[in-house]
């Protein structure tokens, strides 16, 4: 294992090279002495004189490699541009390194914000040693009496104005039927942006997004700040009904219409009148139910099945699919007029990856609710994650997105023996999810929509994802684990499956 050894250039170290500091060899030079490494990263804000001195002088005290990690701050207390230029260094050695690395971090040079930021990492997302140095102490390492749990960029040290910045993007404002949506990434404000100022139009929305993003979440959301919040909101799974009774389903049929039609039933747009109907899963309709309903959108009426006599309907459309219909229409499985009457709005929800922030808020929300309902329902004793089972979840890439971290917050409820949800249970409830994908992928039907490159590119994710969450996120041991030849082979699978996140 390689010993490396990464720290902020402080003031102090500088004036130990210039000759300022009598005998002193200061926080970074009594490490040096003290401790052996097999690699020295240096991260600096100072200035280009200030970084020659100083490297010159170190180099004369050790033999071990020295790199240097130039960054730009606006200022040395500038925390969440700390965090991001010293996850990207910490990132650039890990790809250096071929092997497993054994981080020391150096608290003592720099300032509070960048030792804190060190504290954190240290305690979250890269495991390291902590050490300090001191004139009358030494070098020691630091001993924590405390766990740390925390999203990765801690609110309080970089909550902006939020209004401020609402008001100055010309946002609409907030909106109570949005407000149950949890979040706070770019990616999900911009969405809920855009889905804000659509709600109020009366014109069809596309909603595309992976498998458990919250199509239906964001739909209802929409229905309930729209002028029709007051009537139906009727959805329908379009993938759960068999073909021969689409028609039906969707627009009724009469006494008789057909063989056990005892009864006439209005469909589920007539049901939907004056109000919003959901059709979830649009993409799974096949080719002949996608002619009629295109008709019921030309023509804004409904004929049931067995009926001579059409009935006239007002209804909102919201459609959404786990597919990307432009490449459905291109390969022809689906209508290309049909797509345009109902995309005339498309949101895309991002998978729970790309939601940088959101994952710590959705597991305290699941987790609360969770909790409601098992004084309740499941018998289940107030539960309470562990730093490190937090830190799990955290660090999961959930490809199964908001449903999958639910169920499996779930199972390790269940698991759990005692009011704590420790890592092994998390661990446990993770590999389940996993190991129910991998017992499904070789027993789906052909036909009917198939697609061998999709269920290649699954396959390919998965133990990428796997590889990865057992490697923690150590690229170099990932790709052993999958039998890759090497960390740069695997970053391009990683890149070719949009799993590199690109830290």
């Amino acid at each position: 294992m390689n010993k490396v050894l990464l720290s902020w250039i402080g003031k102090t170290d500088v004036r130990v090279a210039r000759g300022e500091e009598g005998t002193n060899l200061g926080p970074i030079g009594a490490a040096v002495a003290k401790r052996m490494f097999d690699g020295i990263h240096l991260v600096t804000n100072l200035s280009r004189a200030e970084n020659n001195d100083f490297l010159k002088w170190l180099r004369s005290q050790t033999a071990t490699p020295i790199t240097l990690h130039t960054v730009s701050l606006s200022n040395p207390t500038a925390f969440d541009e700390i965090y991001q230029c010293t996850i990207k260094a910490i990132e650039r050695i890990r790809e250096q390194y071929r092997e497993a690395i054994g981080f020391t971090f150096h608290l003592s040079p720099g300032t509070p914000a960048m030792a804190s930021v060190w504290i954190i990492l240290a305690k979250t997302r890269f495991p390291a040693e902590l050490i300090e140095s001191s004139i009358q102490g030494g070098v020691r390492t630091v001993s924590l009496p405390f766990e740390i749990s925390a999203e990765f960029i801690p609110d309080l040290l970089r909550r902006p104005d939020q209004e401020l910045e609402r008001l100055t993007a010309g946002l609409p404002p907030s909106s109570p039927a949005f407000s149950h949506i949890i979040h706070r990434s770019k990616p999900m404000k911009q969405v809920l942006a855009l889905a804000q100022r659509v709600a109020i139009r009366n014109v069809p929305v596309l909603i595309e997004g992976e498998s458990g993003t919250g199509k239906e979440l964001l739909a209802r959301a929409i229905h309930y700040e729209s002028p029709r919040q007051d009537k139906p909101f009727i959805a329908v799974n379009c993938g759960a009904i068999p073909a021969e009774l689409i028609e039906s389903e969707l627009f009724g049929h009469v006494k008789n219409a057909f063989t056990g039609a005892m009864q006439s039933r209005e469909g589920h747009f007539v049901a939907a009148q004056g109000g919003t109907i959901f059709l979830d899963e649009i993409g799974e309709l096949p080719l002949p139910a996608q002619v009629k309903l295109l008709r019921v959108l030309q023509e804004q009426e409904v004929t049931p099945v067995g009926a001579s006599k059409a009935k006239k309907i007002d209804v909102r459309v919201i459609s959404a699919t786990n597919r990307t219909l432009m490449t459905e229409v291109a390969e022809g499985r689906f209508r290309e007029d049909l797509f345009y009457r109902l995309a005339v709005f498309i949101l895309r929800l991002p998978p729970l990856w790309e939601r940088e922030g959101d994952v710590g808020l959705l597991i305290d929300a699941l987790l609360e609710k969770l909790n409601i309902q098992s004084a309740s329902e499941l018998g289940l004793e107030h539960k309470k994650l562990s730093p490190n089972a937090k830190n799990l979840l955290l660090n999961h890439r959930w490809p199964g997105n908001v449903r999958e971290l639910s169920n499996t917050l779930l199972r390790a409820a269940v698991l759990s023996t005692g009011a704590k949800i420790t890592e092994e249970d998390v661990q446990a409830a993770i590999f389940a999810t996993m190991q129910k994908q991998s017992d499904n992928i070789l027993n789906r039907p052909l036909g009917q929509g198939f697609d061998l490159q999709r269920v290649l590119t699954e396959v390919a994710r998965h133990y990428l994802q796997r590889a990865m969450t057992e490697a923690h996120g150590n690229k170099s041991e990932a790709a052993k684990l999958v039998g890759l030849p090497s960390y740069q082979t695997l970053t391009n699978w990683l890149k070719k499956y949009d799993l590199d996140s690109g830290t």
